[in-house]
């Protein structure tokens, strides 16, 4: 019996958890990351200090925790991309299933992007880049050439600047995912080539 009262409880953790991450990104993303203190945060959820300080004991930790969270579908992505054969199908679902990872964590990467100093300071930056290198390199041919390598990249590049530059057009947001998806298929499909041909 002892069982389920414990997944139950585990649950329920779990769940402040993520309520603690949710109100404290809406307010990283409002009010800027060095503006916001714990205790705001607290506030911000109706639960006392010391109720936080059990799930994080400070900022950054949420922020990593938000980040780890967020970006488990881009691990499981080079995982699952790092077991396929090396052809373009691969690639190109790779693509398609970065652009539904990067949709659920919108709300992460415009965080970023505007407190881009905090972010460099944080591990969270280095833990990013990491991941960024090993998409790459599960979309890039070894022997790709320089113009191909660019390719490679900027299909990543250009997921990540539609979801930001994009915001702000008027325009349905699946409408809008689909179009930057299409261009970069485009970019991982002519670098593709090109290394078939090379």
């Amino acid at each position: 019996m002892g069982g389920t009262m414990d997944g139950t409880r585990q649950r329920r953790r779990g769940n402040t958890r993520q309520r603690i991450q949710d109100v404290a990104l809406d307010l990283f993303a409002e009010q800027g990351y060095e503006k916001t203190s714990l205790r705001e945060i607290a506030e911000h959820l109706d639960v006392t200090k010391a109720a936080l300080y059990y799930h994080f004991k400070t900022k950054e930790e949420i922020l990593v925790g938000i980040f780890e969270d967020l970006s488990r579908p881009m691990e499981e992505l080079i995982e699952w991309g790092r077991g396929q054969p090396h052809t373009l199908e691969t690639k190109q679902e790779i693509i398609r299933r970065y652009s539904e990872a990067l949709m659920g964590a919108a709300p992460f990467f415009r965080f970023m992007q505007e407190n881009q100093a905090t972010v460099r300071e944080l591990r969270i930056g280095d833990m990013f880049k990491t991941r960024m290198l090993g998409l790459r390199d599960i979309l890039m041919d070894p022997d790709a050439d320089l113009v191909d390598q660019v390719r490679c990249v900027s299909a990543l590049f250009t997921m990540h600047a539609g979801m930001l530059v994009l915001q702000d057009v008027e325009s349905d947001p699946e409408e809008k995912r689909k179009a930057v998806l299409e261009v970069a298929v485009d970019l991982i499909t002519q670098a593709h080539r090109g290394s078939a041909e090379g």
